[in-house]
């Protein structure tokens, strides 16, 4: 039976994730984690669209993508990421076979009830994964780190990877600090949240 048609709008948000191959976990590897933000740097190179959150941990990832009117399809930009990360990593291993485990998932953010709260909720959800996880003590010590940006004004990232602040980010006051600091509100949501599992 053939496999639906991906849902494609123009000038929408993606949450998308895509797993490792066999959920191995590939992407604890440094080679993989720098292959990966490789490709995420050549595609903004190549593609117009906003990177507004990153974050890996073993065995998947996460991305928000807005794309952009007239520009390239989250199709496009993820098959590129996964296919540049696959092909450097197995280059550079001397791997053979598959990187990815499936096609990658999506959810499209303006689809929710309350679009600015979905996402808001989104980003602590992807920052907080490699906690969830047991990879990272904490979101602002991730490996990637883009909540960093969220958080700190003009923050500069230690890798090539770009993040654009999400519009629903700037809805939540008039300048960056007031921001920055109800942003706090939603971490402080999906810690009491996550406690649960621990």
């Amino acid at each position: 039976m053939p496999r639906p048609l991906r849902k494609i709008q123009p000038e929408s948000t993606y949450h998308c994730f895509s797993r490792c191959q066999g959920l191995n976990q590939l992407l604890e590897n440094k080679i993989a984690k720098k292959c990966f933000i490789k490709a995420i740097e050549m595609c903004q190179r190549k593609y117009m669209f906003e990177l507004n959150a990153v974050e890996i941990v073993s065995n998947h990832f996460h991305l928000m993508i807005r794309t952009l009117l007239g520009k390239e399809s989250i199709s496009l930009i993820m098959q590129y990421i996964k296919a540049r990360t696959a092909e450097m990593y197995n280059k550079e291993t001397g791997r053979v076979g598959p990187f990815w485990n499936e096609r990658f998932g999506c959810t499209i953010i303006e689809e929710a009830d309350n679009p600015i709260g979905y996402s808001l909720h989104a980003f602590w959800y992807i920052a907080m994964n490699p906690v969830k996880k047991r990879e990272s003590c904490d979101p602002r010590e991730n490996y990637i780190g883009f909540i960093n940006c969220y958080l700190t004004e003009d923050y500069e990232l230690p890798h090539p990877i770009k993040i654009t602040l999400h519009y629903s980010f700037y809805s939540l006051g008039e300048n960056f600090s007031e921001c920055a600091r109800k942003f706090l509100f939603y971490e402080d949501a999906y810690r009491k949240r996550l406690a649960v599992y621990f």
